[in-house]
């Protein structure tokens, strides 16, 4: 008699690690990436990018790559459009110690005619903590021509016109390719964006790397694509919590790329702990913010999860329970 293939379970990964060099300390101190880089300004929690590649970190993959692990089982990304293109998002965690470059990204049909078939970057950021004053910044402040913004990063005064938004513990910035933007000093961002590492640096502050030279800048490429237009300051969307025994949800952000919610999970004080049935047709990432708890499988196996943690739902799980006190951004297709 054959035995029925067994349905697959969550898993924790290990992250990608970047030292850009105007990352800081907190992800190392307060989120346990133990990764020995200095600075440590990026970890890319759940990524099958070649630039940054996740690791498995439990069950019967663990210490394989993500992205060898969804090669084999690709029913583990589902059936949604994009799941023929492998896993469709990239999740960050970003400690910006210092200001990031001005930068841009390109859309799908820029990025697949001049980058040899790469996918754009369309983005949302959660901010998961800000300094008092800390900003971003969020396209400009006014219309500007080609030859306009050209002549000010000549001069090194494109700060003027530059649009900078103050932020805030909890808010939410949805960054869609075009869009001229930078995260400020003292920021900490979780971010979900297209699966792409395509940047296009407009201006630096005249820094130098490591070796002492500038970093480079790819203003005619950030020229074809960045959105000219003076943008509206961008207000919170509208959130509102919806409850029920246990945990607390709200979505933050739905795109034609990914959809993102914010889970309160509190199962202390109502010891029921709270079923999630995995959808058959698309995976679920879990980055847990603050706090901790286990998730309980149907076979009685338990994963513990602390803050940083992100955990992995193939398409098609079995469902599990979670039991704990944390805060999750919950991340699909």
């Amino acid at each position: 008699m054959m035995m029925k293939n067994s349905s697959p379970k969550p898993f924790l990964l290990k992250p990608a690690g970047k030292d850009y060099l105007w990352g800081g300390s907190r992800l190392e101190r307060e989120y346990g990436k133990h990764l020995g880089m200095t600075p440590l300004a990026e970890t890319w929690e759940c990524s099958t990018h070649p630039d940054g590649t996740s690791t498995v970190a439990s069950g019967s993959d663990a210490g394989r790559s993500l992205k060898q692990v969804l090669e084999d089982h690709p029913e583990y990304i589902g059936t949604h459009p994009d799941a023929g293109e492998g896993l469709p998002i990239l999740v960050k965690l970003i400690d910006a110690k210092t200001d990031l470059s001005v930068q841009v990204h390109p859309d799908d049909a820029y990025a697949k005619a001049v980058e040899g078939g790469q996918n754009g970057k369309s983005e949302m950021w959660y901010v998961v903590d800000a300094e008092p004053g800390a900003y971003l910044v969020y396209g400009f402040s006014r219309d500007i021509t080609r030859e306009q913004l050209r002549a000010s990063l000549d001069r090194g005064d494109v700060e003027k016109y530059l649009q900078k938004v103050p932020v805030h513990p909890d808010d939410v910035f949805f960054i869609p390719s075009g869009m001229v933007h930078a995260i400020g000093a003292g920021v900490m961002v979780a971010e979900v964006q297209e699966n792409s590492n395509l940047t296009y640096r407009l201006y630096d502050y005249n820094r130098r790397d490591k070796e002492g030279n500038l970093r480079e800048l790819h203003i005619d490429k950030a020229l074809d694509v960045a959105n000219l237009h003076g943008s509206a300051s961008p207000r919170q969307p509208l959130r509102v919590l919806k409850y029920k025994q246990g945990v607390a949800s709200e979505f933050l952000c739905r795109c034609a790329y990914f959809q993102v919610e914010r889970l309160l999970l509190n199962t202390e004080v109502s010891r029921e702990m709270v079923s999630f049935q995995a959808e058959p047709n698309s995976f679920k990432v879990f980055l847990c913010l603050d706090g901790c708890g286990s998730i309980f499988m149907e076979d009685g196996e338990v994963l513990p999860f602390f803050k940083g943690d992100c955990v992995f739902v193939p398409a098609g799980s079995a469902p599990v329970r979670f039991h704990g006190k944390a805060r999750f951004l919950k991340v699909g297709c």
